[in-house]
């Protein structure tokens, strides 16, 4: 499989029909890559990719792992030699230990909590999945607890362009939590759905779901069909850190060999209108003092006002 990706760029260079983009040798790549779930053959298809493409920073969405044991960290190890940066936020088949593990590996950057690292010139942030099933069981408020975390990796992303240092891509492995920064990043890359699909909300925010890098590991021989093997490449403009193209590429799922790349160009679109803000509780006015009494007020009581008329 790694084999055949490569012939497939290689041929790819050579004779490209695609929209007319050449990216500029300057141009920031990354591959952006999903659900893995353990499938040992990610690594060479991975490693092919980086070097075909000259690719500068690996972005990883979640779901590397199946079960999030420690049993399982041992597959992670190959991350260190793959040639590029390995950025990385944890999907809910990722456990804190999977997280530890991947912190005490070189050339790997764990954001969570809204972290942000600039590498390789592009800033990036992001947050772990609030939720941990292995299992694939849903738990009571979990699409609230997705909510939450994407409004704090949004409240990360304000605080950020405040400080004067704003970030380009932000990175979360459910699509609902990713949906909550709409409007405070150009960027949002996600996974969890094992599709690609690409779109621009409401307020201007471009969200990038990445397939299964992993042809969704061993789940691949529970359908009729097996999944394919999903990656894109990502081509960011040096000076203005924006996505100028991306290449989806796409290979056989399991017992196949197919291989398809197609590239895809931002299309121009209007200024998205401002994202709304929380309305602020409305200030309590002091109340004004009341008004001086009249001077006659003060003066002493008149003899004639208080002797009878009849008198």
């Amino acid at each position: 499989m790694a084999r055949l990706v490569t012939n497939v760029t290689k041929l790819y260079d050579a004779t490209s029909t695609l929209p007319a983009y050449a990216p500029d040798p300057s141009t920031i790549r990354v591959l952006h890559v999903s659900d893995i779930h353990l499938n040992p053959a990610s690594w060479k298809i991975i490693a092919s990719l980086v070097e075909q493409y000259k690719v500068d920073v690996i972005v990883d969405s979640g779901d590397t792992m199946d079960h999030g044991t420690a049993a399982e960290n041992g597959f992670l190890d190959p991350i260190e030699d793959l040639g590029a940066p390995y950025v990385w936020v944890r999907g809910n088949h990722d456990s804190l230990i999977t997280q530890r593990y991947l912190e005490g590996l070189k050339n790997v950057h764990v954001l969570d909590n809204g972290n942000a690292k600039t590498i390789k010139g592009l800033r990036f942030a992001g947050i772990g999945d609030p939720q941990f099933t292995p299992d694939r069981s849903k738990s009571i408020g979990a699409e609230q607890s997705q909510e939450l975390a994407g409004a704090r990796l949004a409240t990360a992303l304000r605080d950020q362009r405040t400080a004067g240092t704003p970030v380009d891509v932000a990175i979360a492995h459910e699509p609902s939590a990713a949906r909550e920064v709409d409007g405070e990043v150009p960027l949002v890359l996600a996974g969890h759905l094992h599709h690609d699909e690409t779109e621009v909300m409401k307020y201007g925010t471009r969200l990038r779901i990445e397939g299964s890098t992993g042809g969704s590991g061993l789940r691949a021989i529970e359908g009729k069909h097996p999944d394919p093997i999903e990656a894109s490449i990502l081509y960011f403009d040096r000076d203005t850190r924006h996505l100028q193209a991306w290449d989806e590429i796409e290979l056989g799922g399991l017992g196949l060999t197919t291989a398809e790349v197609s590239r895809h160009l931002p299309r121009r679109t209007s200024p998205a209108p401002p994202r709304p803000r929380a309305p602020r509780a409305p200030r309590r006015r002091a109340r004004p003092p009341p008004p001086p009494k009249p001077f006659w007020r003060y003066l002493p009581p008149s003899h004639m006002l208080l002797t009878s008329p009849t008198r």
